[in-house]
């Protein structure tokens, strides 16, 4: 009996593309939680020339691909996994991740490449795809996504954590891409 391949969805910045600057994230978050006295998930969507230019300068901080994604490559040619592409990042970021896409020569390799091009929250763009794909795994490093996604679906969330998040429990928490590549490979075995 053949095994069907493992259906599993990565994110671009923090989990595909290594960004040291993602550290930042949970104090950032923390500070915007105490000021605005929201607990609920809402992205902030750049609106004007100058905020779209200051975030595409933000996204630049993705400077290299993550350690695994060679072997992600690898898993897709052996037919044990079918890789997708799930990435929240706006509609006015698309050039910067065509390049991206070229870089890592993704086509050919992910079976579905997908981005937020209607400027939706990320976290509902990402649930959305999620259960439109059928996916068997999500790969995510935002702790707030990781936690609506949780919530929302029953499928298996792997968080890429950082540093400041490492204390914060979840059940499939990995420190970088190349963990959740031995994890993937592990249950595409079995």
């Amino acid at each position: 009996m053949i095994n069907k391949p493992i259906k599993v969805g990565f994110d671009l910045d923090g989990v595909l593309l290594y960004n040291p600057a993602r550290v930042a994230r949970m104090p950032v978050t923390l500070i915007k939680k105490i000021l605005t006295h929201k607990s609920e998930i809402k992205f902030y969507t750049p609106k004007s020339r100058a905020e779209k230019i200051i975030w595409r300068i933000l996204h630049w901080s993705s400077i290299f691909p993550a350690s695994g994604l060679d072997e992600i490559k690898k898993l897709v040619s052996s037919g044990k996994i079918e890789a997708y592409l799930i990435s929240g990042r706006y509609s006015f970021l698309e050039s910067d991740l065509k390049w991206w896409l070229n870089k890592l020569k993704l086509v050919g390799h992910f079976t579905g490449i997908h981005f937020n091009k209607m400027d939706e929250q990320p976290h509902l763009f990402k649930e959305n795809m999620i259960k439109k794909l059928n996916l068997d795994i999500f790969v995510e490093d935002n702790y707030d996504i990781v936690s609506h996604l949780t919530k929302k679906s029953d499928v298996k969330i792997y968080w890429i954590y950082n540093l400041l998040d490492h204390f914060i429990p979840h059940q499939y928490k990995f420190s970088h891409l190349q963990q959740v590549v031995e994890k993937i490979k592990k249950d595409s075995e079995t």
